[in-house]
């Protein structure tokens, strides 16, 4: 019987593991073991790419609406250039998820990957959900309705409901 070389990276799959640089604290880390157990949107992009540029925005918002209940989104770049370029793209646009780099850029070939941008967001137990080539609105209503029921499966908390002007107001313990 055939067997393939690798597993397919398809939705229903694991992820593959793979280190990456951290460009918060220029550590070596384990996309598997550094969000194992959260539901986590990994984003592979690049700084010259202009749909990547047009959709950070949106990660943002669906990272800052989200990150309450425990989401995480790790945002591997593929340039081959200094983390400094990476870190000043990121500060421009305001963007405050966790930033990686992949100078070597094989992470595209472990991802199965046929450009930039492309996501996977995946569940509490690294399984793949969601596979998405090409910019999309991450906050747009159908996907945080899909990252939010990721969240229930996995136990998170619950939002508290916003108060008027749109803030979440946490009760103190």
């Amino acid at each position: 019987k055939f067997k393939p070389e690798t597993d397919q990276v398809v939705v229903g799959s694991r992820a593959p593991d793979f280190r990456v640089v951290d460009l918060a604290s220029g550590d070596s880390v384990s996309l598997r073991e550094r969000y194992k157990g959260t539901v986590t949107l990994v984003n592979i992009w690049a700084t010259w790419c202009v749909p990547c540029r047009l959709e950070m925005p949106s990660m943002q918002r669906a990272y800052a609406r989200l990150k309450p209940r425990g989401f995480r989104i790790a945002a591997v770049s593929v340039d081959e250039g200094a983390p400094q370029d990476v870190r000043a793209f990121a500060r421009e646009l305001g963007l405050t998820f966790d930033l990686m780099q992949d100078r070597s850029t094989l992470i595209q070939q472990k991802f199965q990957m046929t450009g930039v941008p492309e996501s996977f967001l995946l569940d509490h137990n690294g399984m793949i959900m969601k596979r998405e080539i090409g910019a999309r609105e991450w906050d747009s209503p159908v996907n945080v309705a899909l990252i939010n029921r990721l969240l229930d499966d996995a136990g998170a908390p619950k939002l508290p409901p916003a108060d008027t002007a749109g803030t979440y107001q946490f009760a103190p313990r």
